[in-house]
């Protein structure tokens, strides 16, 4: 469907592990063998045996609510049937909501969810639903705004008591089964709430109607009456705020628990980048003008800033969080250490961080973390790719230690005790040093000890007593100089070891895992193999974007009405053949707008454009807020009555907001298709958040960097050759060796740009000199002249970036 141009390079296979490969023989590199992958069931229930219970959700399709189908509870999904069933029996609703990859949310299942007396007062009291938030984002984010309003915090398993038109009453995160420390129980405030229903039921009702009149009151964004700038104040603010945060020490913007934040890299970067294009432009105008006044910008802060973000990511690549044999991130630090991850690996956060492995690669060329950044999209080519070509969800963070266990534990598949790596690793030795057996180099390497690595304060349910979580806290030199052996011999070696150890681990029984398709989640990872694809000068990652942006359009989008859907499912042959068509969401038009944008600097296929605007169309009809002082995106539409709040997103965290990532997509549309309005709607969008921005930016980083973008025009970069001739390839290869965030980066012999030359006037005068292809670069409105040499060319973007 859509077309790319070829490198015509050996495609690196994939790896289980990558070092730094410029150690390792060749023939140590090459495909993993994973059919000897074990398979286990989420609740542990042995396969082809009869649950003893069975409800509604037996009938769906997410993995989450198929892990509660055998539960006691009279479970049902969110719908018409549940809605109903509460108000023909004037019953509140006990809407549980959670995610198949969540930890306490397997707790809470087999505590209170698993047990049948706690199954039976759920079914004589209440109705119970169950709702998968990543499958229905609408309806959690509504019930976590007022679990965050009435309590201060928020989390998940969610657990919410809503009067039977769906107003909720009181609701919290995880509650033990029983009484604790002088607190209620689940089961004891299930008693209560059905007694008080009983008996004060009119104020119930009251008392969820002002709830709602005070959630609707404080949820309203509008745009300021105010029409200023945010510029540059707002972007210093965000920075020292940010700054404020770091941990000087082990990286990272903020003390335990550590999440790595994608976003706060964007925004770092991308200031460095502000900064030191400010600073160049200064020069040059103070070289221009005799006497003129010194530089104002701080020499410090663009470096400061970008130092942050290495150190942060190099320590992170080394530490815990890492999966140094199964390659991918786990989803969070316990500790200030980076050291004891909390174990699930979710999608979105591969694909943010290889983006952020990348950035860094290119401000600092440093191969190491272009390597992360290749064990990233490897590990998700590997175990979360579909054959169809989408990628799923998560993996788990519990697993049964063993095959005969029957209770899981977090990290199972992943920690190791010492006797067990002895037992495997000690029986090969070094040709070179006898003495010396692979448990040896790599005991040593990985920080492992005898009784353990990980302290009791970081393990306070005793989970990881005795265990070791892989953890570099040297390097490689380090550990061949504490041997007496050289680097290379120390690289061969630990490569051998891994080897062997992700064999073993291979038997193990795996991690669950989350085959849901989430349209939003496929964008971001397209968006990463697109840019790997140029950045990392690989085509086989070029192909798999291809492939997911196909995927999606065949299984997650109807042409007849230019819509998407936000999730699809394993082995499923048509989205469409869910019996609940889930509509797609503002992050699910915004993140895939975003990676078709990328891909086409990879492919140069219009197409891509074309669909990417089209997208926007249908989000703008659907999303915008047109009401009078409205501006930005609702992340719902309008045609559900049964989401009682359509709320704007404001908060860059663990995903970027999509009104942040909308943002800088119709800046970057304003530029490829030369439509002002679009940049119009983005001044809009961030002046609704204008007060946010100026006070707090530090909770927006991803909409500062369209704050930047807007502040600094973008540079865009035409190619005026054959795309798939070498002399283009070598321009794109210079491009692409440059940080350039804003940008748009066209490719046009004349014949492949009918649409954009529509758009783009300038590609009709464009031209090759001297028979060779040529690139023009223009910046702040004024094109360079055009330059057919790679050397040229990189000159010449070098300095203009500073």
């Amino acid at each position: 469907m859509f077309k790319c141009i070829s490198r015509l390079r050996p495609a690196l296979l994939p790896t289980f592990y990558a070092p730094n490969r410029r150690h390792l023989p060749l023939g140590l590199v090459r495909n993993m063998d994973t059919s000897t992958t074990t398979t286990t069931t989420t609740t542990g229930t042995a396969s082809g045996s009869q649950p003893q219970f069975k409800n509604s959700l037996s009938k769906e399709k997410s993995p989450y609510l198929l892990q509660h189908a055998a539960n006691p509870v009279n479970w049902y999904p969110w719908g018409e049937e549940a809605f109903q069933k509460a108000k023909e029996e004037d019953k509140i609703i006990f809407l549980s909501v959670g995610y198949s990859t969540c930890h306490w949310c397997h707790v809470m299942e087999r505590e209170s969810f698993e047990n049948k007396e706690i199954g039976d007062l759920l079914n004589k009291h209440f109705v119970s639903i169950k709702v998968d938030r990543e499958e229905r984002p609408d309806v959690d984010r509504v019930y976590m705004t007022f679990i965050q309003a009435t309590s201060g915090g928020g989390g998940w398993p969610m657990s919410v008591w809503l009067t039977p038109d769906l107003k909720p009453l009181i609701g919290g995160t995880y509650f033990a089964p029983t009484d604790r420390f002088g607190r209620p129980g689940f089961a004891t405030i299930l008693q209560r709430i059905a007694s008080q229903w009983t008996e004060k039921k009119d104020d119930m009702k009251q008392r969820s109607m002002a709830i709602m009149e005070a959630l609707l009151k404080n949820t309203a964004v509008k745009q300021t009456d105010l029409k200023v700038a945010i510029g540059q104040e707002a972007i210093e603010t965000c920075y020292r705020q940010m700054s404020q945060r770091y941990d000087s020490q082990y990286g990272g913007f903020g003390d335990a628990p550590k999440f790595p934040q994608p976003v706060n890299f964007n925004f770092m970067f991308r200031y460095h980048d502000l900064k030191r294009t400010t600073k160049r432009s200064q020069e040059i105008n103070q070289s221009l003008s005799e006497g003129a006044a010194a530089s104002s910008a701080d020499d410090g802060d663009e470096n400061q800033a970008l130092s942050m973000c290495l150190h942060t990511l190099k320590t992170m690549a080394k530490r815990g969080m890492n999966d140094h044999l199964g390659l991918g991130f786990h989803r969070y630090s316990t500790d200030r250490y980076w050291h004891v991850p909390h174990f699930e690996k979710m999608l979105y956060d591969q694909a943010q961080l290889a983006v952020s492995y990348m950035d860094a690669y290119q401000l600092s060329k440093d191969d190491s973390l272009a390597d992360v950044a290749r064990d990233i999209l490897n590990y998700v080519d590997r175990d979360l790719h579909d054959q169809a070509g989408g990628f799923y969800s998560a993996e788990d963070a519990d697993s049964f230690p063993s095959h005969d266990s029957k209770d899981k534990k977090e990290g199972a598949f992943c920690v190791w005790e010492e006797s067990e790596l002895n037992s495997l690793l000690s029986s090969e030795t070094l040709a070179s040093k006898p003495s010396i057996t692979l448990a040896d180099i790599f005991n040593y390497h990985y920080g492992v000890n005898k009784d353990g690595n990980v302290d009791f304060d970081q393990d306070p349910h005793g989970e990881l007593k005795g265990q070791n979580v892989l953890i570099i806290r040297g390097n490689l030199a380090k550990t061949a100089d504490h041997l007496g052996i050289d680097e290379e011999s120390t690289a061969t070696a630990l490569y051998k070891a891994k080897d062997i150890l992700f064999q073993a681990r291979l038997q193990r029984p795996r991690p669950h895992l989350d085959d849901k398709m989430i349209t939003a989640w496929n964008g971001l990872m397209l968006s990463a193999y697109a840019r790997a694809g140029q950045v990392l000068r690989d085509d086989r990652f070029t192909q798999i974007a291809v492939r997911a942006a196909e995927f999606i359009k065949k299984e997650l989008y109807d042409e007849n009405t230019n819509t998407l859907f936000r999730t699809a499912y394993k082995a499923d042959a048509k989205a469409t053949e869910r019996p609940t068509l889930i509509s797609g969401f503002t992050d699910d038009y915004a993140f895939l707008i975003r990676g078709l944008l990328d891909l086409y600097e990879a492919c140069f296929d219009e197409e891509l454009i074309k669909w990417a605007e089209e997208l926007q169309q249908t989000q703008d009809k659907l999303f915008w807020d047109d009401s009078d002082g409205g501006a930005g995106y609702f992340s719902v539409a309008a045609n559900d009555p049964n989401i009682l709040l359509r709320l704007k997103e404001d908060q860059d965290g663990a995903e970027p907001s999509p009104n942040s990532v909308s943002a800088l997509n119709l800046i970057q549309l304003s530029d490829y298709l030369d439509h002002e309005p679009y940049r119009e709607m983005a001044r809009a969008l961030l002046n609704t958040f204008h007060e946010r921005l100026q006070k707090i930016p530090i909770a927006l980083p991803e909409m500062m960097c369209a704050v930047m973008n807007l502040e600094k025009p973008s540079t865009q970069i035409f190619i005026c050759g054959s795309n798939d001739s070498s002399d283009t390839k070598k321009l794109l290869d210079v491009v692409h060796a440059h940080f350039i965030p804003n940008k748009i980066l066209v490719v046009t012999d004349g014949k492949n740009n009918e649409y954009l030359n529509t758009k783009l006037k300038i590609l009709s005068t464009l031209e090759k000199k001297e028979g060779k292809a040529t690139a023009y670069v223009c910046e702040n409105y004024t094109c360079n002249l055009p330059v057919n040499s790679p050397v040229d060319l990189d000159k010449h973007l070098a300095q203009s970036m500073g």
